[in-house]
């Protein structure tokens, strides 16, 4: 049996293999199958939304944004990728993370990707909206400060 996460997390980890800088990735916990750790000292969560087209809704539960902030302390880069069905991927750093996700509410939380005809990803959150557009760059947008 496969399961839909698997489909979607294997375009992003396939990414990440094929780039050339990975060495090795795991899970980060045994309970969540959405945390991974690059090279023993980048972690990733990946969330995924299977609606065909923009906007991409991503929702996420107390227990998803404390692993999430878990990783922020233990790893020097944390990144949230954010998987549009087959149109791409949003790649989101620490900072960012912290502009959408609001880590003290106890709340089911929600984050938006918008795509217009040719602009780049737009991205905003219950708690904030970032000001700039992103584009596909992943895995580019992890190893850019390594």
């Amino acid at each position: 049996m496969s399961y839909e996460f698997e489909f979607y997390h294997g375009v992003a980890l396939c990414r990440l293999i094929h780039d050339g800088r990975v060495s090795a990735i795991k899970l980060y916990s045994k309970e969540n199958n959405s945390a991974y750790v690059i090279n023993d000292e980048i972690g990733i969560y990946l969330k995924y939304c299977t609606k065909r087209m923009s906007p991409w809704q991503f929702t996420f539960s107390k227990v998803h944004c404390d692993e999430i902030f878990g990783m922020i302390k233990k790893f020097r880069n944390t990144f949230l990728v954010l998987d549009c069905q087959d149109d791409g991927i949003a790649c989101l750093n620490t900072n960012e993370i912290k502009i959408v996700l609001d880590h003290a509410t106890d709340r089911t939380q929600g984050i938006s990707v918008a795509l217009r005809p040719r602009e780049k990803y737009g991205v905003s959150g219950k708690n904030g909206k970032i000001n700039y557009k992103f584009s596909d760059n992943f895995p580019a947008d992890i190893f850019a400060n390594i």
